[in-house]
């Protein structure tokens, strides 16, 4: 019955589907069956974690950095200031561009930041970003943060 249920529809509308499923069960079944559907309830209780990802650190190298890239690498490696830099607008719908002090994170300086939210425009998941030196090629560089965001969001929306 839950099989039945849940399949073809979304994730996200699975707990919803499923808080009044065990009014349709026989009355000898319900005990087990709630068992099951709570540990299934728990389990898709959004769980909020604060987590970076990161990938292209040696793209790094083939650009001059005033400062020196290993100024650079070792601030890429605190969280807390990765965590800073993509966490500094809070609204979903902008794209953010902070160029060399504007992001004001010591070691950081040659950088600029291109970044923006993912996910459902009304609640998004998490925030994508590039990184790289103070000569970037912007506009390309906001296009294509623009492109991936909007296709990971769709991604996600689908799953």
């Amino acid at each position: 019955m839950l099989n039945t249920c849940l399949g073809g529809h979304k994730l996200a509308d699975a707990a919803a589907m499923v808080t009044d499923l065990s009014d349709r069960l026989p009355v000898e079944e319900r005990t087990n069956a709630n068992a099951v559907f709570s540990i299934l309830l728990a389990s898709l209780i959004e769980r909020n974690e604060e987590k970076i990802v990161f990938g292209g650190t040696a793209n790094l190298a083939a650009h001059d950095f005033s400062k020196g890239l290993r100024e650079v690498l070792e601030a890429l490696e605190e969280q807390v200031v990765l965590m800073r830099l993509l966490g500094e607008t809070t609204e979903p719908a902008i794209l953010t561009v902070t160029i060399g002090s504007e992001h004001q994170v010591a070691g950081l300086e040659a950088t600029s930041v291109v970044s923006t939210w993912y996910g459902n425009p009304a609640q998004p998941l998490a925030k994508l970003g590039v990184l790289g030196p103070t000569r970037m090629d912007y506009p390309g560089t906001m296009g294509a943060v623009r492109a991936v965001a909007r296709y990971v969001g769709q991604i996600l929306m689908e799953s």
